[in-house]
């Protein structure tokens, strides 16, 4: 049987990945780590804790982005665009040396609010940078982000960052699928 890793933020952990083993279990195997795996360095720095997790992957599928473009304290971005760019492509190096086939998930949007840490702009910059020079390494990209951004008010729920249950139920149909293209 197949093994299926997914990595990434709480869209992964409270979002499609409480559903993708469900829709992928009569064909693979579904491994993700138990705990919310946040921005770029925290999974730089934790693949090595889910390295027996992670071992054996046919595939890994992986998002991260959220943490890194929010700004909290008001002073900018958690990481600047060109670090998460690089903090990405290192992931990506050590992902394909465990996986035959590395997804990347862009990073989804969020609904405009007075309140919000995160910037739709700065979503669309990162994944903008990030997408060619992964692409160049051979990862395949799953733009989850033009999955969400069309259907924002029905897709993400009331704290404008998770997805709802109907955005739930939506990206793990899409993930489902698109991880099943590469079995």
């Amino acid at each position: 049987m197949k093994k299926i890793v997914l990595l990434g933020d709480s869209i992964r952990l409270a979002g499609y990945g409480t559903k993708v083993p469900e829709l992928l279990s009569n064909i693979c195997e579904v491994w993700q780590p138990t705990d919310n795996c946040r921005f770029s360095f925290y999974t730089l720095r934790n693949i090595r804790t889910w390295e027996e997790g992670i071992d054996g992957a046919d595939i890994i599928h992986w998002n991260n982005g959220l943490w890194d473009v929010s700004d909290r304290y008001g002073d900018g971005n958690l990481v600047s665009a060109d670090i998460y760019v690089e903090t990405m492509l290192r992931i990506a190096r050590i992902l394909k040396k465990k996986a035959k086939t590395v997804i990347f998930a862009t990073t989804t949007p969020v609904r405009p609010c007075p309140e919000a840490t995160e910037d739709n702009a700065d979503i669309v910059k990162y994944n903008a940078l990030v997408m060619p020079e992964l692409e160049k390494l051979g990862v395949v990209i799953n733009d989850l982000h033009s999955v969400v951004e069309p259907h924002i008010d029905t897709y993400i729920c009331e704290d404008n960052v998770h997805l709802s249950p109907a955005g739930i139920d939506a990206c793990a149909e899409v993930v489902a699928s698109f991880i099943k293209q590469y079995l």
